[in-house]
Order: structure tokens, then sequence, then C-alpha cells
């Protein structure tokens, strides 16, 4: 199974993209008759960021004067160049658009990207007290926040560049703990986990899913039972269908055979604060408190610049198993620093900087506007899966859970289907509507597509991740745009 968003016919739609946006020159220019208005990028924010600046340098007025600025002829060389970088950054798809709606791309919230660009001027390093101090002691406070978040409060983690790494360390803590044992995960997780594995001498297994796409338990304890399993790994939302493996049943089979288990929610975690959930993913999320360790990207749902992603441990111990010693790094700090409790080595100041300033302004809490504006995902999902669901055209491939999406147009075979969902993919494109295109196999839809013909083992469907709130309020014109190209 694959998801894609650029492969050649995406390469297409980009180009029909950039005539809508830009011209066939690249050069701005009005949007064609029936196209929706072009995209407006925020920058009021960027006056709030010279007023903290100016705060920022009356931390140096005890230093020698030192004069940093640009001269007006290297300042002339540099508008040169960043006007050379604007119009090559317009060969993207508009992804802070409320049109796009292929992968998780969210934009970042404007003190993110404020918080980020002032730490920029002090570029500190997270690896090393010394490197950062004031971004280490946000970065700690930050990520003891999302612990919270989960019902811990104790725990050892810290930020990663992603979800990648993130998953790594835990997987190593894992593999260090139970040495030889072999790791699981269902067949529709996060493919880092396969190939992570394989980087690190890990035994991995595939455990098989149900037709909702989450976990199946069965086959889950049949392999636990052949023995030889160290870890379990359940997806907190797979990017492919946005599903959620029953995480309360898989904490019991754990359990029961002393077997530790690592969450991989590096998309779908904060969801843990969000309405309007089923009742067993709500049951799901809430047990998150009892995993051993767990993943989370803030480059997602939680409104962060990339890369920014977390690990966390509700063990503090495992800390042991990353102690080292590098006097010539260390040598004046005189407490434990998060270089100490990384497999990253040089980790970007600013993230923690962007993520504590985010997290003050919107706290993780149920009920708070950050919690509203997942809840706001959650029904953009359900909206359009209604509007899909009641019509002629379409058929779903099954309900969302989170805010993912995915369908197909009704034909009679697999293969008729998957041709028609490339053309749609195409010609929605050309009309300013991205999406992505996901390949799901027979054994998943079967049991709900009645009648359809399988002439192929696998179908292409349609898939939207609605992960702006402002999806919310787009849903119809999404739909309509569909409607139009269907």
């Amino acid at each position: 199974m694959a998801v894609h968003d650029e492969d050649a016919p995406g390469k297409k739609a980009q180009t029909d993209e950039q005539r809508a946006f830009h011209g066939g020159d690249g050069r701005s220019s009005a949007p064609p008759a029936g196209s929706f208005d072009p995209m407006t990028l925020e920058t009021k924010s960027l006056a709030l960021l010279q007023e903290a600046l100016r705060e920022l340098e009356h931390g140096f007025d005890d230093l020698p004067r030192f004069d940093g600025e640009l001269s007006e002829a290297e300042l002339e060389r540099v508008r040169a160049v960043l006007l050379e970088v604007a119009p090559r950054m317009r060969d993207n798809f508009p992804y802070p658009h409320p049109m796009y709606v292929g992968q998780m791309l969210k934009p970042p919230h404007p003190i993110a990207r404020v918080a980020y660009q002032l730490a920029q001027w002090v570029n500190p390093n997270n690896h090393a007290l010394d490197g950062g101090r004031a971004s280490s002691a946000m970065e700690k406070e930050a990520v003891a926040a999302i612990a919270a978040m989960f019902g811990w409060p104790t725990h050892l983690g810290h930020l990663t560049g992603g979800g990648t790494m993130a998953n790594l360390e835990a997987l190593w803590v894992a593999g260090k703990l139970r040495p030889g044992a072999t790791i699981l995960a269902s067949s529709i997780a996060h493919y880092t986990h396969a190939r992570l594995s394989q980087v690190l001498g890990l035994s991995f297994e595939e455990v098989p899913v149900d037709a909702r796409g989450r976990m199946d338990l069965d086959a889950l304890r049949d392999r636990i039972r052949r023995g030889g399993v160290g870890t379990v790994v359940a997806t907190m939302g797979t990017t492919m269908l946005g599903s959620v493996d029953p995480l309360p049943a898989i904490l019991a089979l754990a359990r029961e055979h002393e077997l530790r288990v690592h969450a991989d929610a590096a998309y779908g975690g904060y969801f843990t604060l969000a309405e309007g959930l089923e009742q067993d993913t709500r049951a799901a999320f809430e047990a998150l408190a009892g995993v051993d360790s767990l993943a989370i990207d803030p480059h997602k749902h939680g409104l962060q610049p990339y890369g920014c992603g977390c690990v966390l441990f509700r063990d503090a111990s495992v800390g042991a198993l990353y102690r080292h010693d590098s006097p010539y790094t260390y040598f004046s700090s005189a407490e434990l620093h998060l270089g100490e409790i990384s497999l990253e080595c040089s980790r970007a100041g600013a993230a923690a900087v962007a993520l504590w300033a985010t997290q003050r302004l919107l706290p993780l809490e149920r009920g708070g506007r950050f919690a509203e504006g997942l809840t706001r995902c959650r029904r953009a999902a359900l909206a359009l899966a209604g509007k899909l669901s009641a019509g002629p055209r379409w058929r779903l491939a099954l309900a969302p859970e989170l805010d993912i999406v995915v369908w197909a147009p009704r034909e009679a075979t697999a293969s008729a289907t998957s041709k028609r969902t490339q053309a749609i993919f195409r010609d929605a494109a050309a009309e300013g509507l991205h999406l992505a295109v996901a390949r799901l196999p027979r054994a998943l839809l079967a049991e709900r597509w009645n009648g359809f013909a399988w002439d192929e083992d696998e179908v292409a469907c349609l898939r939207s991740c609605l992960i702006k709130p402002e999806h919310a309020d787009w849903v119809d014109r999404i739909f309509e745009t569909l409607e139009s190209v269907a």
C-alpha cells in the first residue's frame, strides 16, 4: 500500500497549480475565472518580530560595541538572492491554503514562526546546556506539558528532528531492554518501524489489520503466544487511514505477557484533547497513560515548523541507557542536560522556543482554543465523509476516525476505479483542489464494498487530510469542486 501526491500525475497537477496561481510564465497574475482567490501569506507578525528582537538585544547591552549589521552593498546582494528564492518557492503546492488537503502539512502558528525566527538570532543548540541554556529550559518545560497531556507527571523525554527519530529512540530503548526480541506493528503502521528495526538490527514483523484498519487483536494474540515478542507498537492514527489501534486491549495483552508497548502517536496524539471522537477511539487515547514510550510530532497537529518531534518514556530510569562521558562538550554543565538523553547531537534550540511559545499562547488543555482547533478538523472530516456517502458518485473506504477521509469514485471494477481516481486527482488539481492517492488492498475493503468486482488486488482511492481548522469552513467548496470534476 502507498500514499502519494507527487508521482507523474502530481507533476502535471503542480504545473496546473502554478498556472492557476502565478500565470504560465511564473509571474503573479489574476486567477482564472472559477478558481479560488490566491492565498495570502500572513505578514503582520513581522512587526512583532522586530519588537521582540529589540527586547532580546537588551540582554547584550553590557558587551563591547559590535556592529553586526550588513553593509549597504551586502544588503543589496542579499536582497537580490532573496528575490531569486521567492519565485523559486512558488514551485510548491499551496500547502497553507484550505484547498490543499493532500498530506499532513499544517501551517505553523504565527507565534511559532516568529519565536523560531527570534531564536535564530542567537541560534542555540539544545544538545548541551552550554549551547542553549534558555532554550534547553524551555524544551524541558514544553516537553513536560506534552507528557502531562498524556497523564504522565514524571517522564523522560526530549524533542527530536521528527517522528522518525522519536520512534528510532523508542525502538532503540526497546531493543536494549528486550534484546533479541521481535518488534510488532500493524501492516499499515508507518513504514519507518520496519526500516528502523532493520537499522537497529532488531527483528520486526507485521500484524494484519481488521476491516477498520486497526491492528487485528486475534492475529496479535496468536503471534504473541508463539513467543519471542518484546515490544508492540500501537499506532494512534495511521497516516494511511487515520485508524487508531485498540490500545486498551493491546495493553492488556502486553501486561499478561510482560511486553513493552510503544505508542506511535506522531500524527494522532494531540487528538487526546479533541471532542467528538468515537467511544472506542476515546478509550484508546485515554489508555495512553499506560504505554512505556510514546512518539508525537508537534510539527503536525502541534502547529510547529519542521522539524519538531518528541519522544517520551514513562519510566525515567531508561535514561541510564544514554549516559556517556564527553567532558570536552559539557565542561561547564552542572546538571543533566538534554544531550545525555538523546541519540541526536546538535538540535535546533529554536524548535524548543517555538513550541514553548505556542503552548504558552495555546495551552494543551481540554476545551481550550488549541483543542477546539482539533475538534474542528474532526468535524470537517465527518462533514466531508457525510457528503460523499450521501451522493451517488462516491464510495467511502471507511468512516473517518480522526481527520483523514479516504474514498473512491463509484465504478464497477478495481481497475476502472483506479483509472478514474487518477483522472480525478489530476482534474481536481487543475481546479485548485489538491488531494492525495492511496492504494488499498482488497482485504481492507471487500467487507464493505458489496458487488464490487476485484479484477486487481488493490484499488487506488482519493485521500484527504483535513488537518487545518479552517477546513471546517471549506468543506462545501471542496465537495463542490469534487462534484464538478467527477
